[in-house]
C-alpha cells in the first residue's frame, strides 16, 4: 500500500510539523486577545455553567481557520506482535524498503497470488482494544512519568490507537460511516479505545469475495515491496500473516493536548534522506488505477484525506501507492511526500483541508476533557458520531462497555501517583 519516486534532500527541521502551504504555519499564530480559535468557539456556542456540552458540532466551516499547534512527533519506543499476535517489546517485525528498480516497465506484481493457499488472517472477532499499547505503556512507564502538578502517573493527557485520531480527523468531510470511541480517565490520563458500531460489525461480517481479495492485495503488495534485512531482496513467495506488525509509539502535542499513541508501521528506508524514526518510515498502499482527471480528483478528495491523516499524525514522511490493473496486477507506483499533499488539492475548492481535520481533533480533545471528568478505570463516557449529526456521549459505569483490563489497572495503581510539593 504504497508509491515510489525519489525525495528531496531536505528535510524538516522545524521543531512544529509544517503544514503544506506557507500560508498555513504549525506554529501558534499571532492573534489578538479577544480572537477565538475554531476550538473556542465550537465550545463556547454550547457554553453552560454546570454541565459539559450536550454535544460537538462537526460542520467543516465552524474549524476552517489557521493550521493549530502540532508538535513533531517524536518515537519514544516500539512494539512487534508476531504470527501468533504475541507482543513483543522489540523490533523483531519491523522490514525494510526495498523498491524495485526505478528504470525499466510496470513491476507486474501479482498481488492475487498466494489468496487461497498463503493467507493466515488475523481473527476479527476478537477485540483486543488497548491491549497491546498498554503492554508498552506498563513496562515502559519510569520513562513516562507524570508531572507532579497534575499528579499523573503519566505524563500525557491522552492514550489511544494513530487509527482512532484518523478517524477524529477525517470526520468533518466523512459521508459513509460513524464512530464510537470509548473514554475512560485514569490516574489523570484519558484512554480512548474504539467501539464497534453495528453498522461496522454488519458490514465486516458480509464482506463480499470481492473485498475480502482487496484487502489481501494490499497485504500482498507490502511482500513485494518489503525485506527482512536493510540490504535484502524482498520474497513474496512467503505466507501473508495479518497477525503480524511492527508497531511505533509516538508522543507529540496537538494545541494543548498531549498526546501517546501507536500505530503500525509497514517498513523503514534504510536509505532514507532522514534516517531517524519516524520519519525514515514508509507507508504502503494500493489503489485502482486511474485513467482521467476525473478518477484522479476523486482520488485526492475521498482517499488521499484518510492516506495523510493516517501518515501526517505520526510523522511519517513518505507514502508510496501500487496501482493495480483489473487483473490484480501492479501497473505503476507513485511516491507522495506527506508534507506536500496539500499542494495536489488546494486548488479544489470543494476539497478537505488539512486546518480542518487538525482543528476539528482538538475541538474533539478539548470536549472529551470537559465532560470526562470523574478519574475511574470503571466509568466509561461513550462518545458517538454519525454522518450529518454532532457527536455526543452517554455515560456507562461498570458496564459492557469498560474496556482498561484489569491486569492494567492493578499494574498501575500499585504505582503511588507524584503528589504536587508544597512550597515553604
Amino acid at each position: 500500500m504504497r508509491t515510489q519516486r525519489r525525495l528531496e534532500r531536505n528535510p524538516p527541521t522545524s521543531q512544529h510539523l509544517a503544514p503544506m502551504k506557507p500560508s498555513v504555519c504549525a506554529k501558534k499564530r499571532d492573534r489578538g486577545d479577544d480572537e477565538d480559535t475554531p476550538e473556542d468557539k465550537a465550545m463556547k456556542s454550547q457554553k453552560s455553567n454546570a454541565k459539559p456540552p450536550p454535544t460537538l458540532p462537526v460542520t467543516p466551516s465552524r474549524y476552517d481557520a489557521p493550521f493549530p499547534f502540532y508538535r513533531r512527533p517524536a518515537e519514544v519506543g516500539h512494539f512487534s506482535l508476531d504470527s501468533q499476535r504475541c507482543y513483543h517489546g522489540d523490533a523483531r517485525q519491523l522490514r525494510y524498503y526495498a523498491p524495485p528498480p526505478t528504470e525499466g516497465p510496470s513491476p507486474g506484481f501479482d498481488l492475487r497470488d498466494g489468496y487461497r493457499d498463503r493467507y493466515v488472517q488475523r481473527d476479527e472477532n476478537v477485540h483486543e482494544g488497548l491491549e497491546h499499547l498498554l503492554q508498552w505503556v506498563s513496562q515502559n512507564r519510569k520513562q513516562l512519568q507524570g508531572a507532579e502538578e497534575k499528579g499523573q502517573l503519566l505524563n500525557t493527557d491522552f492514550v489511544t490507537w494513530r487509527g482512532h485520531l484518523t478517524k477524529v480527523l477525517t470526520t468533518p468531510y466523512e459521508r459513509q460511516d460513524g464512530w464510537l470511541l470509548a473514554v475512560s480517565l485514569f490516574h489523570g490520563t484519558l484512554y480512548v479505545s474504539e467501539v464497534e458500531t453495528e453498522s461496522a460489525q454488519r458490514q465486516r461480517e458480509q464482506r463480499s469475495e470481492m473485498l475480502k481479495e482487496l484487502t489481501y492485495m494490499g497485504y500482498k503488495f507490502e511482500h513485494y515491496m518489503c525485506a527482512d534485512t536493510p540490504d535484502g531482496t524482498p520474497d513474496p513467495t512467503g505466507v501473508v500473516n495479518t497477525n503480524e506488525g511492527f508497531c511505533t509509539v509516538i508522543r507529540t502535542r496537538l494545541g494543548t493536548h498531549s498526546l501517546l499513541f501507536s500505530g503500525e508501521v509497514d517498513c523503514t528506508d534504510p536509505r532514507s534522506p532522514w534516517p531517524d524514526p519516524p520519519s525514515c518510515y514508509v507507508e504502503l498502499k494500493t489503489s485502482k488505477v486511474m485513467h482521467s482527471p476525473a478518477q484522479r480528483k476523486s482520488f485526492y478528495r475521498h482517499k488521499m484525506i484518510k492516506w495523510w491523516a493516517q501518515s501526517f499524525l505520526p510523522g511519517v514522511s513518505r507514502i508510496v501507492a501500487g496501482y493495480r490493473g483489473p487483473d490484480g496486477s501492479v501497473v505503476g507506483l507513485e511516491t507522495f511526500e506527506t508534507m506536500k499533499i496539500f499542494q495536489l488539492i488546494r486548488e479544489d475548492q470543494g476539497c478537505w483541508k488539512p486546518a480542518v481535520c487538525m482543528n476539528f481533533c482538538a475541538a474533539f480533545l478539548s470536549f472529551v476533557k470537559k465532560v470526562v471528568t470523574e478519574d475511574n478505570p470503571k466509568l466509561v463516557h461513550l462518545f458517538a458520531w454519525e454522518p450529518g449529526h454532532p457527536v455526543s456521549f452517554t455515560v456507562h459505569r461498570d458496564s459492557e462497555y469498560t474496556f482498561l483490563p484489569d491486569w492494567y489497572v492493578e499494574a498501575l495503581s500499585m504505582e503511588k501517583p507524584p503528589t504536587p510539593q508544597i512550597p515553604d
